[in-house]
């Protein structure tokens, strides 16, 4: 009995050693603004988005051994292009997420091509990364300049606003989103009578506001984010451009920017979204659990975006049982349908692009609002397949036309 007992401990032991060993290890590396004018729509938000995609993914039990880590990219391409190729060269990191600015994030899906790793892309919002700038190893998650403009862009023309001058945040991401903007508007009968292109992190608008102003233009077209669009809105006030009969057009606000303006000032703003935590039981268990960790603030949908992409993407190295061919698991990424409980189901295309519904709110009067984050009314669902541009308009070398 007692040598059946040993030999059955000691199989035991093998047995869980070979468990130990198959553990499929994963190393992520979530990488964004900490300290800047991006960080409070994603920084250590959508670190804590990754690891709580981790934990409900339940990785460990499902034989995935995964390591979370981030880094400051200081809104530097050169800076994020050598934390990239230090994670993937020494550090072993499998697959970098979130990278608000555009310029940052198509210097990282560079990289990421290079090394054959993967990057999903939930801040930075420049259409090219699925378009022209696609690779086979990046996936677009949240939103992106297209999605901006036919959401936004499209409203606000079709609701008497057919005169634009734009105010754009000086590299790709604003240049992608004045373009992708003036399109639509076009598009839909109306005209650009000029723009202005204003430094990145900029702290006096005056000279642009003045110049918008003088334009005559209805709606001033703000192709910046986050702090730039905060400090734009709350200059422009100054001015009396929305009193003088001029519309702002926040082309992308963040929840977080919402709530620095206050809803004395920024009621009345159009803007589209992809996810906004008041808009589902799901969305508000996630919101919740956000704001017991990071002191009671409500996630962006930035933040959303790291969760889905996370989860998607474990989910297509634990079919393949590896992370280490990033063109590989990508492939796999658009080969299984994404459902989560953030976004629903959806897809990932050939360009790399996520499919989902976007998002038409207006911001609510401070009358309207019952608490704090109670910031949005919805105006209107745009369907999946009408969200983004599609494949037929694809400049994604990866897509093959017919």
């Amino acid at each position: 009995m007692r040598l059946a007992a040993v030999l059955l401990a000691a199989a035991s032991v093998v047995v869980a050693a070979g468990a130990a060993k198959a553990q499929v290890p994963v190393k992520i590396g979530v990488l964004n603004d900490q300290s800047g004018l991006y960080a409070d729509l994603g920084g250590q938000g959508s670190v804590w988005a990754a690891k709580k995609a981790v934990e409900d993914f339940g990785a460990a039990a499902k034989g995935l051994k995964v390591d979370v880590i981030f880094a400051d990219h200081q809104n530097k391409a050169d800076v994020g292009t050598s934390i990239a190729r230090q994670w993937y060269d020494v550090d072993g990191v499998d697959v970098i997420l979130d990278v608000p600015n555009s310029g940052v994030a198509l210097a990282v899906s560079g990289v990421t091509k290079e090394k054959n790793k993967v990057f999903i892309n939930s801040g930075a919002a420049t259409s090219d990364l699925t378009g022209k700038a696609c690779t086979p190893n990046t996936v677009h998650w949240t939103y992106d300049t297209w999605a901006l403009a036919n959401g936004t862009g499209k409203a606000i023309v079709k609701t008497g606003g057919d005169t634009w001058f734009f105010l754009t945040a000086d590299y790709a991401f604003g240049h992608a989103l004045e373009r992708d903007t003036s399109k639509v508007v076009a598009e839909n009968g109306g005209k650009v009578v000029g723009s202005v292109k204003v430094p990145l992190n900029n702290a006096d608008f005056s000279s642009f506001l003045l110049q918008a102003q003088s334009s005559k233009a209805k709606v001033i077209g703000l192709a910046n984010a986050g702090g730039d669009t905060i400090n734009s809105i709350k200059q422009s006030a100054e001015y009396g451009i929305v009193e003088g009969g001029q519309k702002l057009a926040g082309l992308l606000i963040f929840l977080t920017d919402v709530h620095s303006l206050g809803l004395k000032t920024a009621q009345g703003l159009t803007l589209t979204e992809a996810w906004y935590w008041d808009q589902t039981d799901a969305n508000r268990k996630f919101a919740d659990a956000f704001a017991a960790a990071n002191g009671g603030k409500r996630p962006t949908m930035v933040q959303a975006g790291v969760y889905a992409g996370t989860l998607h993407y474990l989910k297509a190295v634990e079919a393949l049982k590896s992370a280490k061919d990033g063109a590989a698991v990508v492939a796999k990424m658009k080969e299984i349908p994404t459902d989560d409980p953030l976004f629903g189901k959806g897809e990932v295309r050939v360009d790399g692009r996520t499919i989902h519904p976007m998002y038409l709110y207006e911001v609510k009067k401070p009358s309207e609002s019952k608490g704090p984050w109670d910031y949005y009314t919805l105006k209107a669902t745009i369907p999946a397949n009408e969200a983004f541009r599609p494949l037929s308009e694809s400049d994604c070398p990866l897509v093959k036309k017919g």
